[in-house]
């Protein structure tokens, strides 16, 4: 007969995962509820250091996750019961794969003998996640286990990787333990001095996996004319080194919306409006060297400038060696942090640039854009603009996906203190954007605005739950102009399609969403309330909803008019 006391050994070897976790530099856990996972509540209940974070929907769950770890800039735990509850994962698990955002979930399983025979909510589990986790298997706890052997598995899985990590946790009944706790001292004294300490088991060093170039290449590199393009950076990095090389090698920078530097001095503000114009377009064309640095570009006009030039040298400085380039160009590729890009033997003294016209012509497309959009009436673009300017100090952004992310790219206006800005560029799917913000701003406390489209708040509509709860300020700016408006932007061969399969009008508004989760709600309805709108919900001290209800074809009306202005401005 076996006397082995599962539910306190399913207990012990959750203690010990989550404090070697703890260990190894996560200090957020983010909790379902789910009886197979009660051996992992349980163990989180108890941990002092762990800051604990519950939801009911998993797959919002799995977005707070993500957006605390982006803004914590630490790993973060999440636990499930098994069945389809990890399956709810899914989507957030591919965005951190392709972003490499550190989570690592805890997912309670069935033991063997149960899978695959009829017994309730059980799936098979182990690999579910494919190739877009690294995977440990975990037995069913074991007194013939050495817990030593478990703890070397975790700090494998987390030093080998810098994605997400899927801890299948196979557990038998009974689940819940009694008052009076086993004693395991024989089984532990292995790790003893483990115990007593507050130190991994056995960590991975730091693995080096730098790709430099050579002086005698970097001394090629520089001389000629050329063009920097900032892609996805973190606010961690300190984008704003790259400023300085720009001016040390006399090259103009072309800052993307997600590379922290949109908004900085010293950059090309309005690329993507740039390479409209022939002019502009004829003077990049003389550049012979392109040194892309950081991860994916949203302008698709810079992508077809960048494909489309035969450039004579091409670096990308990436931070992880990644294949980032759907272009498949020939290519330097370099890995290293910007230090190591900063470190390298560039020219000392500062070059004249050989492009000045790309900044004026940027300022000049700026003015303009502050004149049309600046003020006048409230519409999508006003809106985007104003809040690219209206972020007190401190604050942060967090970008939607669709529409709102290219509004910002195309209408952001140059600011002496620009905020960290965040997205979900990975997948660039519109799951969980809701849930990834208040990650964000719970991984760091600061004020934190999130510019959302009304399909993708529905979309995200349980994790509501989730910005009641914010003690700090938490701004969902819902752009509702009934649907997905930036279809009217492609081209779907007829209207009834567009409108019947694309759009999807909805005719829904927030405000019963807003009473229902118990949030404060605003509806301004000119530019002038909402810039009154804005500052105050960026001053409370809690979550507010803040909807603009727009005209569904006015954003593309107004971007095709746009478009026609930035030809015809005089540049020079």
């Amino acid at each position: 007969m076996n006397t082995t006391p599962i539910a306190d050994l399913n207990l012990l070897w959750s203690k010990l995962m989550l404090e070697e976790l703890w260990r190894l530099g996560v200090k957020h856990i983010c909790l379902a509820p789910g009886s197979r996972s009660t051996p992992l509540t349980l163990a989180a209940a108890e941990h002092p250091g762990l800051t604990r974070h519950t939801h009911f929907d998993e797959r919002g769950l799995a977005f707070l996750a993500m957006g605390l770890a982006k803004s914590s800039r630490s790993p973060v735990a999440l636990v499930t019961t098994s069945g389809t509850a990890l399956a709810n994962l899914y989507p957030a698990i591919v965005e951190a794969f392709l972003t490499r955002v550190p989570l690592i979930l805890l997912t309670g399983d069935r033991p063997p003998e149960l899978i695959d025979c009829g017994a309730n909510q059980a799936i098979i589990q182990p690999g579910i996640f494919a190739g877009y986790c690294t995977r440990v298997d975990l037995p069913t706890p074991d007194l013939g286990i050495a817990p030593q052997a478990l703890l070397t598995q975790l700090d494998h899985a987390l030093g080998s990787s810098s994605g997400p990590v899927h801890v299948n946790c196979m557990f038998r009944e009974p689940l819940y333990p009694k008052a009076d706790r086993t004693d395991f001292s024989d089984y532990l004294a292995p790790i003893g001095h483990w115990l007593r300490g507050d130190q991994p088991w056995s960590p991975l060093a730091n693995l080096s996996s730098k790709a430099l170039p050579t002086e005698a290449q970097c001394h090629a590199f520089a001389n000629g004319k050329g063009v920097i393009v900032a892609g996805t950076l973190a606010p961690e990095q300190d984008p704003q080194q790259l400023v300085d090389l720009a001016k040390r090698l006399g090259w103009p920078l072309l800052a993307d919306c997600q590379s922290q530097l949109r908004q900085a001095d010293g950059v090309v503000h309005h690329i993507d409006q740039l390479l409209q114009r022939e002019d502009c377009q004829s003077l990049l064309a003389q550049a012979e060297h392109l040194l892309l640095v950081g991860a994916r570009t949203l302008s698709k006009r810079m992508l077809g400038f960048i494909e489309a030039h035969h450039w004579a040298a091409q670096w990308q400085w990436l931070q992880y060696p990644q294949r980032l380039d759907p272009n498949h160009k020939p290519k330097q590729v370099c890995v290293g942090d910007l230090e190591d890009l900063m470190a390298l033997p560039w020219p000392t003294k500062r070059r004249e640039t050989w492009a000045p016209q790309l900044i004026q012509a940027s300022d000049a497309l700026d003015r303009m854009m502050e004149r049309l959009h600046g003020h006048g009436e409230l519409t999508e673009l006003s809106a985007i603009r104003h809040l690219s300017q209206a972020l007190p100090d401190g604050a942060q952004l967090f970008i939607g996906n669709s529409l709102p992310v290219r509004l910002f790219d195309t209408l952001a206006a140059p600011v002496s203190n620009p905020p960290p800005v965040y997205t979900n560029r990975g997948a660039s799917g519109i799951d969980g954007l809701l849930a990834t913000a208040t990650g964000v701003g719970r991984g760091s406390r600061r004020p934190t605005l999130l510019a959302i489209g009304d399909l993708s708040l529905l979309h995200d509509l349980n994790s509501l739950a989730l910005v009641r709860d914010c003690d700090f300020p938490m701004v969902v700016l819902a752009i509702n102009n009934d649907g997905g408006s930036i279809f009217n932007l492609l081209p779907v061969p007829n209207e009834p399609l567009r409108q019947e399969y694309y759009r999807l009008g909805h005719g829904l508004r927030f405000q019963g969403a807003a009473q229902q989760f118990g949030l404060p709600y605003l509806n301004p309805v000119s530019l002038d309330q909402f810039k009154e709108t804005l500052a105050g919900a960026l001053a409370s001290n809690g979550p507010t909803l803040v909807e603009l209800s727009l005209p569904p074809k006015q954003s593309a009306e107004l971007l095709v008019a746009l478009a026609k202005a930035v030809k015809d401005v005089p540049l020079g």
